[in-house]
């Protein structure tokens, strides 16, 4: 594998940023990096997923430009210290929740897998690679939405995991789906369950992770691969789209799912919901630690 130097990002470079998503577009490589930086929790805040709308319809504008867009990758990553994403907004959940909102529910999960749907079908079939880079925690839907992507890099210190049992749910937003295509029905069924927090380094064994990098060398990482995939891009998109055929995820099973999670959130007890609640004061004192 080639070694580009290590790409220090220049702040002029940067494009304009809104308060919880930054972007960076590197003309060089043609790579459109975006970065994650919620307020005032890590998570998949109603605000963050809006922003993130509001990039997808940014970059479907520049690829259908007639003009060459200047982009082949799109790159997912953070700029929390020590968190990609800590999941879905559980302070929202359980206000809805409690207050038996059913269409608010439905309305968060379906900003969410529009989310994952960027990365699964790359802005809906356009000629992009999808790349996450994980550097730190990426839990619950943070982890889902990490997987989305056609290609996962992690750094060796990365934590991720589904903990959406501990509270008595399911992680809805793509984990089985995306799981049960990298690993198998059964081994998705066994990690979904558990609720355990697993290394890089056991979910790059399993499968799950595609690149296991060195602490620091996360970036790097991403433009080894982008050398390695550019050195037979043709092979590899005609691969990619050999998958996408044999066994699809579609955003029709995707949003599916998403009713059968938001019933089961609206069964949650009392109970469930102070666990639910002792999670949201978690991401709070981690966003604050970040910061």
């Amino acid at each position: 594998m080639s070694h580009l130097p290590q790409i220090q990002i220049p702040e002029h470079a940067q494009e304009p940023s809104q308060p919880n998503l930054s972007t960076w577009l590197d003309t060089q490589h043609r790579v459109m990096w975006y970065y994650m930086h919620a307020q005032p929790r890590p998570c998949f805040s109603p605000d963050l997923l809006s922003e993130l709308s509001s990039f997808r319809d940014d970059m479907a504008h520049r690829l259908d430009a007639p003009e060459d867009a200047g982009i082949d990758y799109m790159v997912l990553a953070s700029k929390v210290p020590g968190i990609f994403n800590l999941g879905g907004d559980l302070a929202l959940f359980r206000s809805l929740v409690e207050a038996g909102d059913r269409q608010s529910l439905q309305r968060y999960a379906h900003a969410c897998i529009d989310m994952l749907w960027t990365n699964i079908s790359g802005i809906d079939g356009r000629d992009i690679t999808t790349i996450a880079l994980v550097q730190g925690e990426a839990l619950g839907g943070g982890f889902e939405g990490a997987m989305s992507a056609h290609v996962l890099i992690a750094e060796r210190s990365a934590r991720m995991g589904l903990p959406e049992i501990l509270f008595n749910l399911f992680p809805g937003m793509g984990a089985y789906s995306l799981l049960s295509r990298k690993l198998d029905p059964v081994r998705a069924e066994r990690l979904i369950l558990s609720g355990r927090i697993h290394t890089a380094e056991e979910l790059h064994a399993m499968g799950v992770v595609d690149v296991l990098a060195e602490d620091g060398q996360g970036e790097q990482a991403v433009y080894d691969y982008i050398a390695r995939e550019n050195r037979a891009r043709n092979g590899f998109r005609a691969l990619r789209a050999a998958k996408r055929l044999s066994n699809p995820v579609t955003r029709e099973e995707l949003i599916g799912i998403t009713e059968i999670w938001v019933d089961a959130a609206l069964r949650l007890t009392p109970r469930d919901l102070r666990m639910m609640e002792r999670l949201v004061a978690r991401q709070s004192a981690r966003g604050r630690d970040a910061a």
